[in-house]
């Protein structure tokens, strides 16, 4: 007889499940413990193995149908074994079944809002107007996440993630007493890593939706009229769609410069290449010195790639105070990157190595640099082309939406967040927070979003964190200041995590001692970067930094001791 393969219950409150991908086919033969279905709840998604050996004889439940808990999805059996009732899905009653009707929606119905863009600013959105009662839709045209946790952020965390544990085995193992021999990296593993932790994601944030009854369609939209879209789907067919308020939330593409040859040159590549280059190229040169620029500079120089930055102004990672730069410039060039400011690329040409990079350097000289690939990482471009922006009369700066503090346009209704607005920062955690803005403002609270406490990280080596006012803007402002600083050496735990390798440095107001800035490079400096955010937000001063007991040993005490420093009270370094 033929063995049932039920939906399983993963938890106390899991009522139903989707089938996400069988894994094996109708007619396929299958193992006991062989892998063969995942399965997606509203929180995560799991892999389902065989009960026993046989072959998969009838699928009753689809991919991408739900079934509840419990009820038979599929036979498995002897090749040609006939299914019990002919293979029609048997279906326990659900809770939903069972229980009273719910009381209606009272007159008029719930708000509606469509999002448009699933990543970490749309999905965001989502949630937040779906808890706050709206009916909500997100079209999303390839994949949820966005660039953040499919391409972008999560992506480069991973390789970046291989590469200082590899780092740290090299550098620090024998030290500290773990001492391995034939350390090598399997790329292609890193990639599969890097994949797994993407896919795990954002199934995740596809559980986020579903849990908060929010509903997903597969397309590309574009404004007809104001607050009115046309959504082709994914099969084709068009939809016109519309809605109480409308968030755009279509994220940024990597910018492609207007330099010769770039386009023409397969060795050339943005970051999205960069994320999924089958080997370990031995060179490549970098053109742009910004954060996305670096961080890959990091990862592949620790991979064994010889890197070289090229970047036209004088400095590297606008957004860091200098003297954190400083600290970053002098240990990647102990990785062997190397730098070259203030060159301006003028073109690309084939070599035999791959590519050429022809650039000018401040004396008004021709130089170039030869290498297996060109990283292209120049920024980030508002991803609007498609939207038919004025269709809707929304205005921009060249495809950047303009929008207020509350992330609403000059069309009532029409809102927009994330990379597509302009003069925001391009980061995902300012996306999110934009994100629950404007759903709160489309539901009657009273939001705004407010940057000065939105934290910039840079995951370098060692990674590094700013936020609020460095000296340099300071000085620019005319802000009378003063600045605490404390080293990581003189720290226990960063004396333990990586040598004391880093900084601390506190920007305050001279007067008062109010917390203007905090900049961070070191062990955990991304972590740490909070506490600055939350002494900006809550206009703490340095006195109230001081009598916040820091707990030890940690790295967050290097935090407390600068603030001593900045008021000539040091107790583990000196006062000058």
């Amino acid at each position: 007889m033929a063995t049932e393969v039920l939906m399983p219950k993963l938890g106390l409150t899991m009522t139903e499940g989707t089938i996400e991908e069988w894994k094996i086919k109708e007619g396929q033969a299958v193992k006991k413990g062989d892998i063969l279905f995942s399965v997606a709840t509203d929180k995560l998604t799991s892999e389902i193995e065989a009960d026993t050996d046989g072959v998969l004889l009838k699928i009753l439940l689809a991919e991408g149908e739900a079934g509840p808990c419990k009820s038979v999805i599929a036979y498995i059996g002897a090749d040609g074994e006939a299914v019990p009732d002919g293979g029609a899905l048997a279906t326990a009653p659900t809770e939903a079944q069972t229980a009273p009707a719910e009381e209606k929606t009272p007159a008029g119905g719930p708000k509606s809002v469509i999002v448009i863009g699933g990543g970490p600013g749309g999905y965001v959105a989502a949630i937040r107007a779906a808890q706050l009662g709206a009916k909500v839709t997100v079209i999303e045209k390839e994949f949820l996440g966005g660039t953040c946790l499919n391409i972008g952020c999560i992506p480069t965390k991973c390789l970046l993630h291989s590469a200082e544990l590899l780092e740290e085995i090299r550098n620090q193992g024998k030290e500290i007493g773990v001492e391995t021999s034939g350390v090598s990296v399997n790329f292609t593993q890193v990639m599969a890593h890097k994949n797994a932790i993407s896919a795990r994601l954002t199934s995740g944030v596809a559980g986020l939706l579903r849990m908060n009854k929010i509903t997903k369609v597969d397309g590309t939209a574009a404004f007809t009229g104001p607050k009115i879209l046309e959504v082709t789907k994914a099969d084709g067919t068009k939809e016109s769609m519309t809605a109480d308020a409308i968030i755009v939330a279509a994220g940024s593409v990597n910018a492609v410069p207007p330099i010769p040859g770039v386009k023409e040159n397969p060795c050339c590549i943005d970051s999205t290449g960069a994320l999924s280059l089958e080997k370990i190229p031995e060179s490549m040169v970098i053109i742009g010195g910004g954060v996305i620029g670096i961080e890959l500079a990091c990862a592949y120089a620790a991979f064994g790639t010889k890197i070289t930055v090229v970047e036209a102004r004088d400095f590297i990672l606008p957004m860091l105070d200098g003297d954190i730069t400083a600290v970053g410039v002098a240990h990647m060039k102990k990785m062997g990157i190397a730098f070259c400011l203030e060159c301006s690329v003028q073109s690309i040409e084939e070599s035999p190595a791959g590519a050429r990079v022809v650039c000018t350097d401040k004396t008004g000289d021709t130089v170039s640099f030869e290498a297996e690939k060109v990283l292209v990482a120049v920024g980030r471009r508002a991803n609007t082309d498609a939207l038919n922006l004025d269709a809707a009369g929304l205005r921009n700066d060249r495809g950047r939406i303009l929008v207020n503090e509350k992330m609403e346009t000059n069309v009532p209704g029409v809102y927009a967040i994330g990379d597509c607005v302009f003069g925001r920062a391009q980061l995902a955690h300012a996306a999110s927070a934009m994100g629950e803005a404007a759903a709160e403002n489309i539901m009657g609270l009273d939001a705004v979003y407010d940057e000065k406490t939105n934290p910039a990280c840079v995951y370098m080596m060692p990674e590094a964190a700013s936020v609020g006012l460095t000296e340099e803007k300071c000085r620019e402002k005319g802000i009378d200041y003063k600045v605490g600083k404390f080293p990581m050496a003189a720290n226990g735990k960063a004396l333990i995590i990586n040598g004391g390798e880093g900084l601390v440095k506190i920007i305050a107001d001279a007067k008062y001692g109010e917390v203007l800035g905090m900049h961070i490079i070191g062990p955990r400096a991304t972590d740490l970067i909070c506490e600055g955010a939350l002494a900006i937000r809550l206009e703490a001063t340095t006195e109230e930094l001081i009598t916040t007991i820091h707990s030890h040993p940690t790295v967050t005490e290097t935090m407390r001791e600068a603030a001593l420093h900045l008021e000539g009270r040091a107790i583990h370094t000196g006062n000058k």
